[in-house]
């Protein structure tokens, strides 16, 4: 794998994630705005649908970042550590 191949492959990566993360938030403000009486509906008490699926928006978003990060350290990293190796010989 060459270094532009190595790139492309994370810029793709970024943008579907970016895209994802973006989605998420934007359908959770459009839930906000135009459906406010699913979002007002109580689970349990105390615990409304908007709460529930606000705090999901945070949590979706650590684990999106995390899976970004693992990726990039163990798969990003390693790849382009070795082709530096090998661009060194």
């Amino acid at each position: 794998m060459n270094s532009a191949t190595l790139h492309l492959r994370r810029w793709k990566i970024a943008i579907v994630l970016t895209t994802l993360v973006a989605f998420i938030y934007f359908g959770f403000i459009l839930l906000i705005a135009y459906n406010k009486e699913m979002m007002g509906r109580l689970i349990t008490p105390g615990l409304s649908v908007g709460i529930l699926l606000g705090a999901l928006v945070i949590v979706l978003s650590w684990l999106i970042t995390w899976g970004y990060v693992r990726w990039a350290n163990t798969t990003y990293d390693a790849t382009l550590e070795a082709m530096r190796r090998e661009d060194a010989r």
